[in-house]
């Protein structure tokens, strides 16, 4: 899966928030730093799990000065190699942003079934395989991970939090196999459709401040514009700018709680031209203004 894909120079990574759960998983996030830093290494020990959620741009693995590999955003990578450990040297390209989960292969044994068809690598005849593996961010995994740099709260209570939002992001990720019905969609059988309709998301991604016209995406991914609405629809459980909207005002979210930002500023940085619209838009999602979120976040 690793692919040859050399790099002269890798753009800094920072470490945003680490917290380990006595032991069992450690979460840490990562962001794209304005400041010159140097990149994050990883070393990623035999019989433990890793991994990574990129939500932003780009997240370059180097595993030697000969490889490489690129996680897009809206792609997760999953490590896992029981005869050595791996380092790894993390790095990001402009706004990126990577959640990482590390925990053991027994630990996971012990939250799950180990015969479970979707968890095919904790199988006892896959313990001593190596394993990498690269997924779609399932739909129902944007939020809960969007969340965890937005949102902050008293100690003791973001110990609470980011300790749930641990489960929730495990079992989010092993129940994907089985998250689209594809009984109940004939659309979904067509393998090839679905990979398309998967492209799409990444294009919207890439461009959520500005998307292209329902017209253009379904020309860039090769489906007709009927086939891609119910396709979307039926792999993310979204329109395709239900889905974008989401994205900008998540995206908005973290921001206001950052409060390195003016609400202007924001609604500028997530792509729109007058502020009151976003303010509208932000309030009927989350039921307040953007102003008041960011006084009941203090």
């Amino acid at each position: 899966m690793i692919k040859p894909n050399i790099r002269e120079k890798n753009n800094a990574i920072g470490n945003v928030l680490t917290f380990d759960d006595d032991g069992q998983i450690k979460l840490s996030l990562y962001a794209k730093s304005e400041e010159e830093t140097d990149s994050i290494y990883i070393k990623a020990k035999k019989l433990d799990v890793h991994f990574f959620f990129c939500l932003h741009d780009e997240a370059i693995f180097s595993f030697s000065p000969q490889y490489a590999k690129t996680l897009g955003p809206g792609k997760s990578f999953l490590i896992y190699d029981p005869s050595r450990d791996v380092p790894i040297e993390l790095s990001g390209e402009d706004d990126c942003k990577v959640i990482h989960l590390q925990t053991t292969i027994d630990y996971l044994h012990e939250l799950f079934v180990s015969d479970a068809p979707e968890m095919a690598f904790l199988s006892t005849e896959s313990r001593e395989r190596k394993y990498y593996e690269e997924r779609d961010i399932p739909a129902n995994l944007f939020a809960p991970l969007q969340q965890l740099y937005s949102t902050r709260l008293s100690a003791q209570a973001q110990r609470l939090f980011l300790k749930g939002k641990l489960y929730e992001i495990l079992a989010c990720y092993f129940s994907f196999e089985n998250s689209v019905d594809t009984e109940s969609c004939p659309f979904l059988k067509d393998e090839d459709s679905v990979k398309r309709v998967k492209k799409a998301k990444e294009i919207l991604i890439n461009a959520y401040t500005s998307p292209p016209s329902l017209n253009e995406l379904s020309r860039k991914v090769g489906l007709n514009e009927l086939k891609l609405k119910t396709g979307f629809k039926e792999v993310y459980g979204n329109t395709v700018y239900g889905f974008v909207l989401d994205y900008k005002l998540e995206t908005a979210r973290a921001m206001l709680e950052s409060r390195q930002h003016k609400i202007n500023e924001i609604a500028f940085h997530i792509g729109y031209s007058n502020p009151s619209h976003f303010i509208s838009a932000f309030k009927k999602k989350y039921g307040i203004t953007p102003k008041q979120y960011t006084k009941e976040n203090i």
